[in-house]
């Protein structure tokens, strides 16, 4: 089922369409380095094979799961060889995140000098686990998952080959959205459903549950409404419902949600819906997130349960996340205002000359570590007001805090004749 030839690679049109840049590199039949990032199934392995084929070149595969330093000197041999023959290389490490920095470097020389082109495949985000020497050498190219129209066109292809019966409209939809933009698993999920199928005159949703089973269940993410069930656990623990938030949890980790995606939305509740008003909760967020990655299934969702329950009971505030967003907007429509001198680093003789860090107070010198009346903000900026604390948990006392400082902030301008001793307080 593999690609033959470019027009028979279903998907990535962003890269592959007239005029675009995979496009331009496959039909010139010049090869270039680059990174193929994107999730698993979706044509990385065959877009560097049709490359090769193309631009009729050595194709060397390493991959960095289980290959080291021998295998890249071995893969710098063939190549040498190549270009003794007169040929051009393409070396493919596939999963190129799993190499060391220092694996990752030897590439480097060889791939500068031109005796091959390197094509990396990745799951993984390049920006953080490719080293950047690498990664300047080579053009990243993002792959997408598979769409469902994709995904059913192959179906069609692999029903040829298999000279199989039809799928019914429903079985069809289930088997693609059990797929999840994954080509390898769509093919894989329909072979199994053919062979077990036996001679039928149709493939319906009765063949489907059969050949699959409770695997089909768990990860049919449109029968499970997976975006959905995610918000509804996010509403129920800012709705203080425990049992809820218990309910729909369970409702994911049984559809087959990855619990690893689950942690990342808990740490988003606790920052988003709890914030300073129990600041635990984040850290017990954490702890529930690293017991999960410790234990695994079944046993570290126990710890996801207890910090969605402690979130859902837990005292709520918004006021942090209102404030970043309010100082985000703030920042993007302002514009870029000077530091104020008595601000700045003062780390050279010269800078101190310019009266980089003249007249600031340190506050820990000043009575009860606080310097009323210094301003922290632009000197040309009236003042703002982004956070603005709650009236429960924790933040009741923060709010009492920030109270007595404005108030030892309004007394020290008071004393200085109603007016602040840098410009630009009013307002």
């Amino acid at each position: 089922m593999r690609p033959r030839t470019l027009d028979e690679v279903i998907g990535q049109a962003h890269l592959l369409g007239p005029g675009k840049p995979l496009r331009v590199a496959f039909e010139r039949g010049q090869p270039h380095s680059m990174i193929l990032w994107g999730p698993p199934g979706v044509g990385k392995t065959t877009l560097a094979r049709l490359l090769a084929q193309i631009a009729g070149a050595e194709f060397i595969v390493i991959s960095a799961v289980l290959g080291g330093v021998k295998d890249i000197r071995d893969a710098v041999e063939r190549a040498q060889a190549a270009r003794a023959a007169g040929r051009r290389s393409i070396v493919f490490v596939d999963e190129v995140h799993r190499f060391n920095k220092a694996q990752q470097d030897a590439f480097l020389p060889h791939v500068e000098s031109g005796l091959f082109t390197f094509v990396g495949a990745t799951t993984e985000n390049p920006s953080f686990e490719v080293n950047s020497a690498l990664l300047s050498r080579a053009t990243v190219h993002v792959l997408q998952p598979l769409a469902p129209a994709d995904l059913a066109r192959l179906l069609e292809r692999a029903r040829a080959v298999l000279g199989a019966p039809p799928l019914t409209d429903a079985a069809r939809e289930r088997l693609v959205a059990y797929a999840d933009g994954d080509a390898r698993r769509l093919l894989n999920a329909y072979e199994n459903l053919v062979r077990s199928a036996g001679a039928v005159d149709v493939l319906d949703d009765a063949a489907l549950e059969t050949a699959l089973g409770e695997m089909l269940r768990r990860y049919d993410k449109g029968g499970e409404q997976f975006y959905d069930t995610i918000s509804a656990l996010h509403k129920a623990v800012r709705g203080s419902d425990p049992d809820a938030a218990l309910y729909w949890l369970v409702r994911m980790l049984d559809g087959g949600v990855d619990p690893r995606y689950v942690a990342r939305r808990v740490l988003r509740m606790a920052s988003e819906d709890i914030g300073l008003a129990d600041p635990r909760a984040l850290r017990l967020a954490l702890d529930a997130a690293e017991v999960y990655e410790r234990l695994g299934s079944p046993e570290g969702e126990l710890a996801l349960a207890q910090a969605v329950v402690y979130l859902a009971v837990a005292p709520k505030s918004n006021a942090v996340y209102r404030a970043w967003n309010e100082a985000r907007a703030f920042v993007k429509r302002d514009g870029t205002r000077p530091v104020p001198l008595r601000l700045r680093n003062a780390p050279t003789a010269l800078m101190k000359d310019l009266d980089y860090g003249r007249g600031y107070r340190y506050a820990h010198d000043e009575a009860g570590g606080f310097a009323a009346g210094e301003r922290y903000l632009p000197d040309d900026l009236p003042d703002v007001t982004f956070y603005e604390p709650v009236p429960r948990g924790l933040e009741l006392r923060i709010g009492e805090r920030l109270a007595e400082l404005r108030a030892a902030n309004a007394r020290a301008a008071a004393a200085a004749g109603g007016r602040d001793a840098h410009p630009g307080s009013q307002g």
